[in-house]
């Protein structure tokens, strides 16, 4: 499109020292100044001309100028006010014609709820590295519409999310996040790509939601289990479950009710495996 451009390193500078802005660290303020990994993320997510696209922590522009080309609608979450103030006017600027597709809500990604207009179904973000995996389970929870996405993350919290059983960094994050979908990771960020450059790599993280694996279990039972397990990773499951279950005698119950062996570990279960004992927890209390 003619009148639309992205912006550029100089461009991400202009607009940060117009607003007087100093990036700030506890909001994980690093914005993206390579255009060509902005084109990779919208690529990477398969946007379509007929989809809504949730994106969180828009920042500076960067990433909504790159998405507003591809989708029918941006809605755009940022928790800055006055970034969240400035956004509109980014556009309206570096792409004059594509404004009336952007909305955007100031607030807390990882509590809003009831986001307006038609159902979102995409998610493309770069998500703070403080809060990437708070702020997916939260949408993933609360918005069900969204069914795919692409998010960046630090490269550390990316290996978490797509780690597999067994694996020494597999933990909490890993089994809550499988029970909503599928991730993936889908490709390095080197930190050169950043303004400020951070001290971390990052990485790509494509994920695709699927009906939750194993028995049909609540929320609340569900991430119970996986929290008590991993509280004392090292120790057997009768043992870790043991103030959860309300006694390590009732927890090996459970636990052979649901055809999990009472000296594994929590490490080496699946989501579907744990959504198995909180179902067994609740056969057993009828």
């Amino acid at each position: 499109m003619a009148d639309q451009r992205l912006l550029g390193p100089a461009d991400v500078r202009d607009v940060a020292a117009r607003l007087n802005l100093r990036p700030s660290k506890r909001l994980g303020q690093n914005f993206v100044i390579d255009q060509g990994t902005l084109r990779r993320v919208v690529r990477l997510a398969e946007v379509r001309p007929d989809e809504d696209v949730l994106e969180v922590g828009p920042g500076l522009g960067s990433l909504t100028l790159a998405l507003l080309p591809a989708a029918r609608r941006v809605l755009a979450i940022e928790l800055d006010p006055v970034l969240a103030a400035e956004l509109p006017a980014t556009v309206a600027s570096f792409a004059p014609g594509l404004a009336g597709r952007l909305e955007v809500v100031t607030a807390d990604a990882a509590q809003v709820t009831g986001l307006p207009g038609d159902p979102v179904t995409v998610l493309v973000a770069n998500l703070p590295y403080n809060a990437a995996v708070p702020v997916l389970l939260h949408l993933l929870d609360t918005v069900p519409s969204l069914g795919r996405g692409v998010v960046m993350v630090q490269a550390e919290v990316a290996e978490r999310m797509t780690a597999a059983p067994g694996n020494r960094i597999y933990g909490v994050p890993t089994v809550k996040l499988a029970w909503y979908a599928q991730m993936r990771r889908v490709g390095p960020v080197p930190r050169r790509v950043f303004w400020p450059v951070p001290r971390v790599d990052s990485a790509l993280v494509a994920f695709a939601r699927h009906e939750p694996p194993g028995p049909r279990v609540s929320r609340r039972e569900l991430f119970g289990v996986i929290d008590a397990a991993f509280a004392q990773r090292r120790k057997m499951l009768r043992s870790a479950l043991g103030s959860w279950a309300g006694s390590v005698t009732q927890a090996e119950r459970i636990l052979r009710e649901a055809g999990v062996d009472p000296a594994a570990r929590g490490e080496s279960l699946d989501v579907a495996e744990f959504a198995a004992i909180a179902a067994a927890r609740t056969i057993i209390k009828s």
